[in-house]
């Protein structure tokens, strides 16, 4: 509901109002379009990693007897480092490194295939934190799009119409307003000629 008075000072502020929105309308859109293809490639992306994540398990699936002999606590995560990017004017979390931290094991007295399981946990480890970080990009664009759409047919949908059909009205009034005051005029005028 816009509120209004029929009166100038009010269509130009509706006039200005409208102005804005529609020139605005554009770029909200464009945005949106954005932001959509955005979501779709991170969709795309946390695909590819969850299968990079299946492949990488079954690639190593001959070792599944040697893990339970292998020292989980050789290697930890120390600390993963991100940086914000934008993407469509939207902050977002990309991976930067991952720190590990391994403890020292003696070469010579440790099974040949220790180094190997270290390297598959840090490959492991890499890519379900970076589909860790796809999914909560994706999340953020998502809900970005959403309210992006929403102002769009907000836009849309009911203010630049409603903001039209305000002026309409207002411009209607003043138009009848003038018309009468001109039949008044007329009315007056013809009377005073009338009594001379």
């Amino acid at each position: 509901m816009i509120n209004f008075q029929f009166n100038k000072t009010s269509l130009n502020d509706l006039g200005k109002q409208l102005k804005m929105r529609e020139k605005a309308l554009p770029t909200i859109k464009s945005k949106e379009a954005a932001l959509r293809l955005e979501v779709k490639k991170a969709k795309d992306i946390e695909k590819q990693l969850d299968d990079k994540i299946e492949q990488t398990i079954s690639s190593y699936e001959y070792m599944v007897e040697l893990w339970g002999e292998f020292d989980t606590s050789l290697i930890e995560i120390e600390d993963v480092q991100l940086r914000s990017v934008k993407i469509a004017g939207v902050n977002i979390p990309q991976l930067d490194e991952i720190i590990y931290s391994e403890k020292p094991y003696n070469l010579f007295t440790a099974p040949l295939w220790i180094a190997d399981g270290v390297e598959i946990l840090k490959s492991l480890a890499q890519i379900g934190i970076e589909r860790e970080i796809m999914n909560r990009k994706r999340e953020i664009l998502e809900h970005t799009r959403k309210k992006t759409t929403q102002k769009v047919n907000l836009y849309e949908k009911v203010q630049i119409p409603g903001y039209q059909e305000a002026i309409r009205k207002i411009k209607r009034f003043l138009e009848d307003e003038e018309n009468l005051s001109k039949a008044a005029q007329k009315i007056v005028k013809s009377r005073i000629e009338e009594a001379s």
